[in-house]
């Protein structure tokens, strides 16, 4: 699915209920200049914030691979 953040094309990289791999994985991104964008945040004030939906993390479509790398090499994949 691709999605536009702030005129870039976005895509998912993880999807997630865990803020602490989230932000991680955000920063590793960031840190190697991938604009990154966190997602479906505020829809923990509809359901209550028991974490019952998960966050996504959408990356620059023109860096996804770059981010799956990153990921890869962090051994921070929840995908596999």
């Amino acid at each position: 699915m691709t999605t536009y953040a702030g005129g870039r094309r976005m895509t998912e990289l993880i999807r997630s209920n865990d803020h602490v791999l989230l932000s991680f994985v955000a920063a590793l991104c960031e840190d190697h200049g991938i604009v990154t964008a966190l997602v479906d945040s505020n829809i923990s004030v509809m359901e209550g914030s028991i974490g019952a939906f998960p966050r996504r993390l959408l990356v620059d479509a023109e860096r996804h691979d770059d981010a799956r790398e990153l990921l890869a090499e962090a051994e921070a994949d929840p995908v596999g």
